[in-house]
């Protein structure tokens, strides 16, 4: 059919609508499939939505300022010559139809589950969310402070071809709060258990800051578990990081005094809306959040240096790694990525801090596929 709808995505297991921000392509626009094309604010974040095929951009049916809900209509492309009228009758027929609570449903997808894991000095509740079918599987580990929605952008599209797990943590998420001695190898051995519960005993592993030093210490210990090892801005290449944010995460308690650490994760402060700094602040509330964090801190990075630098060792392993920056990033430096071994693939993007899966995250994802193969 040459007209087509581009529709308010659904990002993360909350989302019920977004408001529109800016348009990024006028009306009469020639659009690839792929190209951003208008600007969303979330619960969560704001992010861009890219076009669903390509052709003309002929109508923006939402206007800046609408909030639209989940599924809801965006605009219109289209392909070849199509009337006014048409699409006219295209826009009338899908809003005539269209029921949001209907259409939410059809777009919720999987529910989060939750797992027990034994461990040796205690066990742990995770809790973890599967997209995808068949391929080998992947897991995506978020870093300190994060959680399963660290992924908002890149978890259903990794998953098209393949099974790809995204997990909270211990103390992190909806995850139990015990995090034993806070370690980067203790978090790699709760992966392990979380791999052998899911019975997976191979997968691809991308890890983001804390979670890329747990990826590498898990592959390291475990060779046959890693089929492939992706590292975004990923800590255990260095021993620099910003302890000012790390403090500052953990000690904040207000939305003032949170906020401007938070805008140090993204090349583009705005994308720090008011719902996310929430959010935050709300999961900092949970009894064991507190001590967890502070655990973890004091095994990964005492002294506002990290603690366990493991680049000389990347070269052993023996399967594709791919690392990734964001250019701009404030909390561990881009610099980290540079001097490695030559087999290992290295992409530094412009444009984008610390949380680079979220602020490129087209980029990211083709990356991450494109190793997977």
């Amino acid at each position: 059919m040459p007209i087509h709808k581009l529709t308010m995505p659904k990002w993360g297991l909350s989302m019920k609508e977004g408001k529109v921000v800016n348009w990024l392509a006028e009306e009469g626009a020639q659009v690839e499939t792929g190209v951003e094309l208008v600007e969303v604010e979330t619960e969560k974040i704001s992010s861009a939505v890219e076009a669903s095929a390509s052709g003309v951009l002929r109508r923006q049916v939402a206007a800046v300022g609408d909030v639209v809900p989940v599924a809801g209509l965006l605009s219109v492309i289209v392909e070849g010559s199509v009337s006014d009228a048409e699409i006219d009758a295209f826009v009338a027929d899908f809003e005539a139809n269209f029921v949001p609570e209907e259409a939410e449903e059809q777009l919720a997808g999987p529910a989060a589950e939750t797992v027990e894991i034994e461990g040796q000095a205690e066990n742990h509740t995770v809790r973890y969310l599967k997209r995808g079918e068949g391929g080998e599987p992947a897991i995506l580990i978020h870093g300190f402070g994060g959680d399963l929605d660290n992924w908002l952008f890149n978890h259903e599209p990794l998953a098209a071809s393949r099974t790809v797990y995204a997990l909270d943590l211990p103390g992190h998420g909806g995850s139990s709060k015990q995090v034993s001695a806070g370690a980067a190898g203790d978090f790699a051995k709760v992966l392990a258990g979380f791999l052998d519960a899911v019975s997976v005993p191979r997968a691809h592993l991308v890890g983001h800051s804390l979670g890329g030093a747990i990826a590498l210490e898990l592959a390291l210990a475990h060779p046959r578990c890693a089929s492939s090892v992706t590292l975004i801005a990923s800590a255990g290449l260095g021993p620099e990081i910003d302890g000012d944010y790390i403090e500052g995460f953990i000690t904040a308690a207000q939305r003032r005094r949170i906020k401007p650490h938070l805008e140090k994760l993204f090349a583009n402060p705005s994308l720090v809306s008011r719902q996310l700094v929430d959010a935050i602040l709300q999961y900092k509330r949970l009894d064991g959040v507190d001590a967890a964090l502070r655990t973890v801190a004091d095994a990964f990075c005492p002294g506002g240096k990290q603690s366990v630098v493991l680049r000389d060792r990347v070269g052993e392993l023996s399967v594709p790694v791919l690392v990734i920056w964001g250019e701009e990033d404030r909390i561990l430096p881009a610099s980290h990525a540079k001097g490695l071994p030559g087999s290992i693939q290295t992409r530094i993007i412009s444009g984008s801090g610390h949380m680079v899966q979220m602020e490129a995250a087209a980029e990211v994802n083709e990356a991450v596929s494109s190793l997977w193969g």
